[in-house]
Order: C-alpha cells, then structure tokens, then sequence
C-alpha cells in the first residue's frame, strides 16, 4: 500500500464539522497508529533533508505534530505559529478567511531572522486560507517561504493556487 493509500485509509470523514455542510477530514487517528506515524515523518524528512530548509514553521495544533519533529531531524529552529492571544510576546498577526470563518494567527516578532529559507507545515491544505496567513508571517519577518508541506491536499477547494504566489514548492502525501 502506498503513504497516500495509508494516509486515507487511516482517516475519518466527520460530517457537518465544524458546522452544518462540512466535511472534515480528521486525521487524529494516523498518530494512534505509530509505524505510519514513523513512516510520514521519514517521508517528509527525505524529501527536505537537502532542501536549504534553515527553519521550520507549524500551524497551530495539529501542524506541529510532524513540523517539530521534522525540525529536530533536520537540525532547524521549530516556530510556532498560534491562534491569535496565546503567544505571550511581542507578535506579528494576520487575519484571514477560512472556509467555514474568519480568523487571526500570530507568530513572535522575534522567531526568525531575515533572509531565513523557512519550511510551512500543516496538517490539510483546503483552500489555503491558513497556510497563505502564514506566509504573510513569515514575510513581515524578512524571512523567505522555501516551500510548504501537508499530510493531506483536499484539491477540490484549489488551495494549492492560492499558495503558488509564495512558493512553487508545495508537498503533499495524500490528495482527494
């Protein structure tokens, strides 16, 4: 079975969340499962080892699940990025649209330096609306977007179009 056949089979389709006329993808149940747990994030070490990556951004909560890890393997600083109120610094914030709302993400003001080639990590890409929010973080901080990279790609809500503008590099293991 292929990562992308693993990753799917391990997901469940939780309807009406998190509001009426929503599909959610949940992808808890790939960390219940530690041998694919092991092997996505050997994937997605192969595929940036050699990537000029100097730090590694995750997406507030499930973006750091394999975004941490990662940078601990590769050698690279680990920046959060949170919902807006819950990093207790000095903060850059951007708002932006979801499908399903409005939001805000902050990043500290103080988390990378200019210049630096910086990874984006999340669980799902939908219709990028949080990974371009924080692509806009990571600029007003003078560092560079070297690429992004997700468990799963929902290609039906062309977020990966919306990404394109920050980065050509955008990875994902399983698409729908």
């Amino acid at each position: 079975m292929t990562l992308d056949e693993k990753i799917k089979s391990a997901m469940v389709d939780v309807h009406d969340f998190p509001k009426p006329g929503i599909v959610y993808k949940d992808i808890t149940p790939i960390f219940q499962d530690p041998a694919l747990s092991l092997e996505i994030l050997e994937q997605l070490e192969y595929t940036y080892r050699n990537a000029g990556i100097e730090a590694i951004v995750g997406l507030e909560s499930r973006g750091f699940l394999f975004a941490m890890p990662l940078a601990i393997r590769l050698g690279v600083p680990f920046v959060m990025i949170r919902k807006k109120g819950k990093l207790p610094r000095a903060c850059y914030t951007v708002n932006y649209s979801l499908e399903y709302g409005q939001s805000a993400i902050e990043m500290h003001t103080d988390a990378l330096a200019k210049g630096q080639r910086v990874l984006i990590h999340d669980d799902v890409l939908a219709t990028g609306g949080t990974a371009g929010a924080a692509a806009e973080l990571v600029l007003m901080s003078g560092a560079e977007v070297a690429g992004f990279s997700f468990l799963v790609e929902l290609s039906f809500l062309k977020g990966r179009e919306r990404l394109e503008k920050y980065s050509e590099r955008v990875v994902t293991f399983a698409r729908f």
